[in-house]
């Protein structure tokens, strides 16, 4: 299985020509939509979700669906998304998209502030070895595999590096590649690897957009 960045969160998971795309937001590369099979939304933020891009690429591409919290699947659905393409998941769910298993673990998105209400968000676990927890801090149940790719969020309202690292330390992935990011600037960039890569206990790479990281 490949996988390849697209940008902030949004990454692409491709195996024998079937593609997988997560969480195709504002802040990414959306052209990632003309090539995909399957296609799954963590939460309704627009940096997880550009609705009508979506919704537009959906048109373009018979067949394509669409795994989703239910605030989600809503939003799409008042867009013009046809609802026989829209799945509902919620944590427990295991399918199959683009060929790829899905597991769907968490239900709830991290905490920004007190006074800011906090949405649904899932997490999904790919082929038993990719993670890519949205906007989580969701683990794995313990005594499965060990995760192979953790796709972990380093920059956002509701986050601090410290907890970055413990959220690697506690996943104990093989490789942490760094998503959600696109408020960095390049110095705050260089920042967070140098942290990241120092603190954790865990191989850490950087992707740059487009650049493709072979899984096992």
């Amino acid at each position: 299985m490949n996988l390849t960045l697209w940008g902030h969160s949004c990454v692409r998971l491709s195996r024998d020509g079937n593609v997988l795309v997560i969480d195709p937001g504002g802040f990414s590369d959306l052209t990632v939509l003309a090539g995909a099979d399957a296609v799954l939304i963590t939460h309704e933020h627009p940096d997880h979700v550009a609705v009508e891009p979506l919704v537009q690429a959906l048109e373009n591409r018979a067949g394509v669906g669409v795994w989703a919290p239910a605030p989600v699947v809503e939003l799409l659905a008042d867009a013009g998304t046809d609802r026989e393409r829209l799945h509902e998941v919620r944590a427990g769910d295991r399918f199959t998209a683009a060929t790829l298993a899905v597991e769907v673990l968490g239900d709830t998105h991290a905490v920004v502030h007190p006074d800011v209400p906090t949405p649904v968000n899932v997490a999904y676990l790919v082929e038993g070895t990719v993670l890519h927890p949205g906007d989580s801090f969701t683990v794995p149940a313990a005594g499965g595999p060990q995760v192979e790719v953790m796709l972990v969020p380093v920059s956002a309202p509701w986050l601090k590096i410290s907890e970055a690292v413990d959220h690697v330390r506690a996943v104990a992935p093989r490789t942490a590649v760094p998503i959600h990011d696109a408020l960095l600037s390049e110095i705050g960039i260089g920042l967070v690897d140098r942290l990241m890569g120092s603190l954790g206990r865990t191989a850490y790479r950087r992707l740059a957009v487009g650049e493709e990281l072979v899984t096992r």
